[in-house]
């Protein structure tokens, strides 16, 4: 029996790790949720804490967060993100982090996982028009999921 436990885990291990990402323009919003994980992979929230603070996710940038305190110059454009788990579920933090335009029309929250239907795209941080080719998400669909793992532990003190 034990034999068998450890087999069925590693297979289960083994079909997470394979698992294929949901590209950006095939995402499922209902209501401006996502119910299902986009990289089929369970989130991370200490990688999720550090895409809060850096690179393109940088959500400290315009969210306040006490539990990020030590980071300095949290914004004060978006909510604060205290409690954030209390007041919305896991797929609906996961439609909010992917394209926030969905549940908030008008949002000035950038959509981090979106590729397509843009007005004027740049060319990262340059100043530039984009250059064509393909567009790439801000976020990746494990770090989608990392962020959201990490709000999940932002409830009310």
């Amino acid at each position: 029996m034990k034999h068998l436990i450890i087999g069925f885990t590693a297979m289960l291990t083994a079909s997470t790790a394979f698992a294929e990402a949901v590209k950006p323009t095939d995402v499922v919003f209902v209501d401006g949720a996502v119910e299902t994980s986009l990289s089929g992979v369970a989130g991370d929230p200490a990688v999720g804490a550090e895409i809060m603070n850096k690179g393109a996710g940088n959500c400290i940038a315009c969210h306040q967060v006490s539990a990020l305190s030590h980071l300095a110059f949290h914004g004060e454009i978006g909510p604060p993100l205290d409690g954030v788990a209390d007041r919305w579920t896991v797929p609906e933090l996961r439609g909010i982090v992917a394209n926030a335009k969905v549940m908030f029309d008008g949002s000035l929250m950038p959509s981090f996982y979106r590729t397509e239907g843009f007005i004027r795209l740049g060319d990262a941080y340059t100043g530039e028009a984009h250059g064509g080719g393909e567009v790439q998400p801000l976020l990746t669909a494990q770090q989608v999921e990392d962020v959201v793992a990490f709000l999940v532990t932002l409830k009310e003190q």
